[in-house]
């Protein structure tokens, strides 16, 4: 999964939702990412993002462990958005479950934008750097052809 908020206190909203996905029914988290600083996407002025990858072992499947995700953001105070790329209190992406692909309106796995957001990268190498991700290549491969200027890990 991979986490990320700019608004309230986006660290603690981070560290929030990685407990929240600790407790998701069915569901283990069996790794996750220190933080890390980026710059947000698109044209819209806002505040930095924090961001974290995490990795967990489910019984659920894609589209319930999709489900637990949507739900979780409620919980911890997402708001529709206003504009794509806007700011958020949290933002929770299934980025791949195994080796599954799903092309659907409302599910897409491997998540798309994952071989171009050094934001998704970054973290994702740290934890698990030798992953194949569908359809893109592993990780660490992918981590070197993206432009990570504006990500900055962050010591916690």
């Amino acid at each position: 999964m991979g986490l990320g908020s700019n608004l309230g206190d986006p660290r603690r909203q981070v560290d929030r939702a990685l407990a929240g996905l600790a407790d998701a029914p069915g569901t283990r988290l069996v790794a996750r990412s220190s933080l890390y600083a980026s710059a947000p996407m698109g044209p819209i002025e806002q505040p930095d993002f924090i961001n974290a990858v995490a990795g967990v072992l489910t019984q659920l499947t894609p589209r319930e462990l999709l489900a637990e995700l949507k739900s979780l953001e409620l919980r911890l105070g997402r708001e529709p958005a206003v504009v794509r790329w806007g700011p958020r209190r949290i933002d929770l992406d299934l980025l791949m479950h195994g080796s599954v692909e799903i092309n659907e309106p409302q599910l897409r796995l491997p998540h798309p934008g994952i071989a171009e957001r050094a934001f998704v990268l970054l973290p994702l190498a740290e934890v698990a750097p030798h992953l194949q991700v569908p359809g893109f290549g592993r990780v660490d491969e992918m981590v070197r052809s993206v432009n990570s200027s504006g990500v900055k890990r962050l010591v916690e």
